[in-house]
């Protein structure tokens, strides 16, 4: 599913206005009335509530005009209170506002904070409330009147209904510019926004429903957007097909450099991870003292034991037998479990800049490129990088609070400067392209908060490289199957408290098949 910026969203409507000569004020009507059907699919027979409408000063708010006609229209007892002096208002909204009052809805001008009282009392004696204060052109704080009213929204414990996105929430980024309502259903129009998905958002959002307003599909289609939402449909073409005739040889060979002492465990769930997605062969290199121990715990996975490297860690004295290796392999995953030491950094950047494989990097790879100061740009072969917020600030020098209110234009900016491929793992996980192509996770959920889960997910990713998939699908597909897996255990056994990283592994198939059968 395509996602739009506030700017894209702009370029849209007057698209649809000026060049397909739809008028502004049949998308507004549009818009309330799918606003109205949504909210009767969700909540039931409308007929006999008392809904409070908060309508600010814009098209948000002649939108909340639009659907007080339609709430009366429905049974609904609408009642208006207007954060602007009515005098005030313009264009489609200005004209909404005479019908309203053409039709007797009770209407209260609350645009001062010493009318909060009133509409504060309003929304106590309502049974649903709108939010159509501000839209997605909002970028600026909330402050005086308008705060007030989110709070006393928030605050009035009734069902919110918020029109195209919860007002104070940025849109493009999910972050609460001061307050936010907190929405129990949204009613987006033409198409939803990364807003909905992202940081804040996530919960102010609640319930998305996407209203079709009447904008032209080969609008959308010229817009170019690339911004995608990662579910089922985005994600299932990029299945890698099983052919009946196929041997272990048909689905790759991964090549892992994974593990030292006390962090074996990294090693094995990101070969793991592999195996169970769908990889023919998966073979992990690693100090000669650990092979048997890897061995042992994963016989599926065979190992390529590393006779120089002291200390139970891999370093550059092994340098040759990793390269004597890579002949017959498809991809390599670099990093997990490998630690910190500087003579394993310096093994970790040339293999970085050498290997002319597709590679997944991730965890101690990722510090240790940054420890030795590599230069990304310069690599062998096409980079998936995998961080979590904290390796992303070390990787860029940014703060992680910053990466986090801007999660798409870090990625973005990132990705196309290093010409890599970015995982910027997380709530709602960000995938980035060299070429400037998003795609937000809709997958997930907290049980993916285990130790090892970053390790399995580096394995899934290294495997359908392995398998022929292109980065790009390879990173998206593998971020959407690993949300998958802890979404299908939480729906079997709720919050399961204690999910192993290696049994979110083993759920693996699971997906892929209820992917393939669809």
């Amino acid at each position: 599913m395509k996602l739009a910026l506030a700017e894209e969203m702009r370029d849209l409507d007057q698209a649809a206005i000026k060049k397909c000569r739809i008028p502004s004020l049949l998308l507004m009507e549009n818009a309330g009335r799918g606003a109205v059907d949504v909210m009767s699919a969700h909540f039931g027979d409308l007929a006999g509530l008392v809904v409070a409408i908060v309508a600010g000063p814009g098209n948000n708010g002649g939108d909340g005009l639009v659907i007080a006609r339609h709430l009366l229209q429905r049974g609904a007892t609408p009642q208006v209170f207007l954060l602007i002096d009515p005098k005030k208002l313009k264009g489609d909204a200005a004209t909404n506002l005479a019908m309203v009052r053409g039709l007797d809805i009770p209407l209260f001008v609350t645009d001062t904070p010493e009318k909060i009282s009133s509409l504060r009392a309003g929304l106590v004696g309502s049974e649903l409330i709108v939010d159509a204060i501000f839209g997605t052109g909002l970028t600026r704080v909330l402050s005086g009147h308008y705060a007030e009213a989110v709070t006393a929204i928030n605050g009035a414990a009734r069902p919110v209904i918020s029109v195209d996105i919860p007002s104070g929430l940025a849109s493009d980024t999910g972050i609460s510019l001061g307050d936010c309502a907190k929405a129990t259903l949204t009613a987006t129009f033409g198409l939803p926004m990364p807003g909905h998905f992202l940081g804040d958002g996530l919960e102010a959002t609640g319930v998305l429903q996407v209203v079709d307003i009447g904008l032209p599909s080969k609008s959308i289609n010229a817009a170019r957007l690339q911004i995608e939402l990662l579910d089922d449909q985005t994600v299932r073409p990029w299945l890698v097909p099983r052919p009946v005739t196929a041997h272990k040889g048909t689905f790759g060979h991964l090549l892992v450099l994974a593990g030292s002492r006390g962090k074996t465990g990294a090693a094995l769930l990101c070969c793991r991870g592999a195996l169970r997605a769908g990889a023919g062969l998966v073979s992990v290199a690693a100090p000669l003292a650990l092979s048997d121990i890897l061995a042992t715990a994963l016989p599926e996975a065979m190992t390529i034991a590393l006779p120089n490297s002291p200390a139970d860690q891999a370093t550059m004295a092994d340098l040759p037998a990793i390269l004597a290796s890579l002949p017959g392999k498809d991809a390599m995953v670099l990093g997990p479990g490998l630690g910190r030491d500087e003579a394993t950094g310096r093994l970790v950047a040339e293999l970085y800049r050498r290997v002319e494989l597709p590679m997944v990097v991730d965890a101690d790879g990722l510090n240790l490129l940054v420890d030795q100061g590599c230069d990304l740009q310069n690599k062998g072969g096409p980079r998936i990088l995998t961080p979590h917020p904290g390796e992303m600030a070390r990787l860029t020098g940014l703060p992680t609070a910053q990466i986090q209110a801007d999660r798409l234009g870090c990625a973005r900016t990132f990705a196309a400067a290093n010409q890599v491929w970015l995982v910027l793992k997380g709530t709602a996980t960000v995938i980035a392209s060299p070429e400037g192509q998003l795609a937000i996770n809709s997958s997930g959920n907290p049980l993916l908060a285990a130790g090892g889960s970053g390790d399995v997910l580096a394995g899934l990713i290294g495997s359908l490289l392995a398998q022929g998939t292109m980065p790009w699908q390879a990173a998206a597909l593998g971020v959407y199957v690993h949300g998958g897996a802890a979404d299908l255990v939480h729906r079997e056994k709720g919050w399961a408290l204690g999910l192993l990283a290696s049994e979110l592994a083993d759920r693996l198939p699971e997906v892929f098949n209820a992917l393939s059968l669809h």
